[in-house]
């Protein structure tokens, strides 16, 4: 008999700003009696969400039953960036180049805006929350260029499209003088990441997935063919697990010392007033990526997407605890404020109306864990940073797996190597983050 028992459950630090800036959000109650189910699948954000969409797809009638242990859109679904990245983002490298089958790669992320968009279609999604505007990697020194330079001829060698863009370009687009140019490609999608997965699981439950939030898992055993899946007050009996829990995938026992539990931080402004859009100028939506993976990403939205804003994201440390600290966001709000100030001075001093930690998990060597982990117990998990696209991939994979099919996807994922073992703790976290912080500190222009 198999068990597996949460060791921890997750901590959100700070507000999920996009979801607070949406109108109220759909209801889904805590699950409070026993039943039975086809299919359970244990995490709604983007991997979850698109598990139970491919699994109502591949089995119209069967019971599928979906569990968060917060809100829609509350936990890494609500506090990401929402950039749907089509080409190669290696987070890990100089340039995003990375080192593996970019061809490959790009198809498998193009799969998944497709099945994205097909879901917006299908559910009514408000299309100002899937936006394919594509993006921007800004430089602000001459090694950004170089980067930007090297990424382009990266690009070039796969017959993708860029366009680089000049300091004027930069500044029509942005409001901003600080970058010395940018890099353009246009298949990415702009999300407003919470308006589209509350859109998600609006229209899985109308399709009659049975989604219930604050019912977090505290573990689950295999008893003869079933499992049994025991939350706070009741339990589900079913054959199929889909774990979608990311770097909760540690806490379950699975991969031990094999995840990097990472936080990223951001900011975001109050609603801008006229007079203070005038002052800015530029375009009203536009996202730039750094250069270098180490800098600051900006994000405006309009009325359409939350309120005329800007949002800043950087700094990043690493706990194996699961758990980001107030002093960490107090930190990177302080040199959030410092990054905005210099790229708007006209908009300088600006208080920011939220700031927050988004919990990401990357593996050493870079691969997801998107495989069968024993009999009925499926992982789409592991997004290394890229939580929209790769997630929507790894959670369409594990219902692949747990539907009985084979396809580029689960051919992908499932020919990928295990995790690499980290160092032990407390060297792990000591040693990251002063490898963090010592990029952070050569990326400040960016």
């Amino acid at each position: 008999m198999m068990r597996y028992s949460a060791l921890r459950l997750p901590r959100q630090l700070g507000p999920a700003a996009w979801n607070s800036i949406l109108p109220e959000a759909p209801v889904f109650d805590p699950l409070d009696q026993d039943t039975t189910a086809d299919a359970v699948v244990i995490g709604a954000g983007f991997a979850g969400l698109s598990a139970a969409r491919r699994l109502r797809q591949l089995e119209p009638d069967a019971r599928i039953c979906l569990l968060d242990a917060g809100g829609i859109a509350e936990g890494a679904a609500g506090r990401n960036s929402g950039f749907m990245i089509d080409l190669p983002h290696d987070l890990a490298s100089e340039d995003y180049a990375g080192a593996g089958d970019d061809r490959a790669m790009i198809a498998l992320n193009r799969h998944a805006i497709g099945f994205a968009r097909q879901a917006v279609e299908e559910y009514g999604i408000d299309p100002d929350y899937f936006d394919p505007a594509g993006k921007v990697n800004g430089a602000a020194s001459a090694a950004a260029e170089a980067h930007n330079q090297s990424y382009a001829r990266h690009l070039a060698g796969l017959n993708e499209h860029s366009e680089m863009l000049d300091p004027q370009q930069m500044a029509e687009l942005t409001g901003s003088h600080h970058y010395r140019s940018g890099l353009y490609t246009p298949g990415t999608v702009m999300l407003q990441p919470a308006g589209y997965v509350r859109g998600l699981a609006k229209g899985l439950a109308a399709a009659g997935v049975a989604i219930h939030t604050g019912t977090p898992v505290h573990g689950f055993v295999r008893e003869g063919q079933t499992w049994r899946v025991q939350t706070a007050k009741a339990v589900i009996t079913t054959p199929r697990v889909i774990l979608t829990v990311n770097g909760h995938l540690e806490s379950f026992g699975i991969a031990p010392g094999r995840l990097m539990q990472l936080f990223l931080f951001a900011v975001m402004t109050p609603e801008l007033d006229d007079d203070t859009l005038r002052r800015l100028g530029g375009a009203p939506r536009w996202g730039v990526t750094p250069s270098d993976p180490m800098g600051t990403t900006v994000r405006r939205i309009d009325s359409g997407q939350g309120g005329n804003r800007i949002i800043t994201r950087t700094c990043a440390v690493l706990r194996s605890g699961m758990a980001a600290r107030a002093g960490d966001i107090a930190r990177a709000a302080r040199v959030m404020q410092r990054k905005f100030d210099t790229r708007f001075p006209q908009l300088a001093g600006m208080k920011m109306e939220h700031a927050w930690a988004g919990h990401l998990c990357l593996s050493r060597n870079g691969v997801a864990v998107m495989r069968e982990i024993e009999d009925g117990l499926f992982a789409g998990c592991v997004q290394n940073g890229l939580g929209t696209a790769r997630g929507t991939l790894t959670g369409i994979g594990a219902a692949e797996l747990a539907g009985g099919i084979k396809t580029q996807v689960t051919r992908h994922f499932g020919a990928e190597a295990d995790p690499t073992r980290l160092p032990p703790i407390p060297i792990r976290d000591i040693g990251a983050n002063v490898i963090l912080r010592w990029k952070e500190w050569q990326a400040a222009a960016e």
